[in-house]
């Protein structure tokens, strides 16, 4: 494999990590997926699939937008269901969070930095 650069599926190369493509937790061996300034992962949640528990006082900043359906993400003081192709939620550090898909929903996060 070219350390450099890299092609695949996303559903497929996310699947032993929850949908995760790239962070500090892929293992070296997988060449440029493997980093520690960036995580991003590819999303598809069946309609009522939800994070049940809140996340509590992450220290990274969090875009998360929506390639198709419906999602809902709440976040300290506030929620937004989007709806739209495109649509977007981002938060910074300290904010928690909780989300849940209200229709099939395929969606892509990206957090920064990846936490170590």
């Amino acid at each position: 494999m070219n350390q450099n650069w890299s092609t695949g599926n996303a559903e497929d190369d996310g699947a032993p990590t929850r949908g995760w493509l790239v962070g500090h937790f892929i293992d070296p061996s997988e060449g440029v997926r493997s980093q520690k300034d960036v995580e991003v992962k590819w999303g598809i949640h069946p309609p009522g699939d939800k994070r049940a528990d809140w996340t509590a006082d992450d220290q990274r900043t969090t875009l998360v937008i929506l390639i198709s359906g419906h999602f809902r993400v709440d976040v300290t003081g506030g929620s937004t269901t989007m709806t739209r192709q495109g649509d977007y939620i981002m938060w910074g550090p300290g904010v928690d969070h909780s989300w849940e898909a209200l229709d099939q929903s395929i969606v892509l996060t990206v957090r920064w930095p990846s936490a170590t």
